[in-house]
């Protein structure tokens, strides 16, 4: 299955729900009214654009309409590009490893997001473009995610450092990053426990796991990715600003779209804190965690 198709196949939910919306709404209106104004922004709502973009791409209509009629752009022509103008014009992937020292990939949120699970599928794409890997389990207060990181090392033939259950998470960052580095490997993906934005103790934790991984590599952890579960809407939002304060987060990965109706919440997020979404998870197999695209995404998102 081709890049686009897999957006499209993960995006259907969503996509299904606006377009039959909004054909419902404008489908033998000769022109603009309150009332259907007022209908197509609760359906961008209900999708969970967020107020700032359903008002951007309202006004969009609005304009577009004043200008041609219904001989102009289609809503959904318009949509898609009001989308596309929210991104920048390159979303960049994963930093570039330089071969000589690992690059350090810590994955954070909240519980049930799919951590574990995103971090053994980006060990999977760094595979595939012929670089290695290794997974740190820095989740050892779930005693399943554990044994779920081992049976993905498993079967990707990846290499994981655990602790017991109950260990302290920053001995075994630490312990994680010393045989990535002795072991030259490419990329070190931590998978850290699910923690509440609200749980002082357990984001002091998360600091000090990072400030260990740094005493030990510079600069390190290179990459810091908040892991977000699409069907949460806009919670997911939420837990981005959040932990955002707590620390510096360098780009978001959005889980479960394939699950949703309320795919809007991608661009909420980068239109409200303008954080990159590198990678979106459209399913369940390794190869379905894909590198975020604006344009097949609006593309998928407002088909027609």
């Amino acid at each position: 299955m081709g890049l686009f198709q897999k957006f499209k196949t993960g995006l259907k939910r969503t996509q299904e729900k606006l377009s039959q919306e909004i054909k419902r709404i404008f489908t033998g209106s000769p022109r603009l009214t309150t009332e259907n104004i007022e209908e197509l922004e609760a359906v961008l709502l209900g999708a969970d654009f967020g107020i700032t973009l359903a008002n951007q791409i309202v006004a969009a209509v609005r304009k577009e309409y004043e200008s041609q009629g219904k001989n102009g752009k289609s809503i959904f022509e318009i949509a898609r590009n009001e989308i596309i103008s929210c991104f920048p014009l390159e979303t960049k992937g994963l930093k570039a490893s330089d071969s000589e020292y690992p690059v350090v990939v810590s994955l954070i949120g909240v519980n049930g997001v799919g951590k574990t699970t995103t971090a053994a599928k980006l060990a999977y794409r760094v595979a595939k473009e012929g670089q290695s890997s290794m997974l740190a389990a820095c989740d050892t207060f779930r005693a399943a995610a554990i044994e779920q990181l081992k049976l993905w090392g498993n079967r990707l033939d990846v290499p994981v450092i655990a602790g017991s259950y109950g260990a302290d998470p920053a001995s075994v960052a630490h312990d994680a990053v010393c045989s990535a580095i002795s072991n030259r490997i490419n990329y070190l993906f931590v998978d850290t426990a699910g923690r509440l934005h609200t749980k002082n103790n357990l984001m002091q934790e998360l600091q000090k796991v990072h400030r260990v991984i740094g005493k030990k590599l510079n600069d390190a952890p290179h990459e810091v990715l908040l892991v977000v579960d699409a069907t949460t809407g806009m919670n997911a939002l939420i837990q981005a600003k959040e932990f955002n304060k707590i620390v510096q987060i360098s780009g978001i990965v959005i889980t479960k779209l394939d699950g949703t109706s309320r795919g809007g919440m991608v661009t909420a997020i980068q239109k409200e804190l303008s954080l990159p979404v590198k990678f979106i998870g459209l399913g369940e197999q390794p190869d379905d965690l894909q590198p975020f695209d604006a344009h097949q995404y609006a593309e998928a998102i407002f088909a027609e």
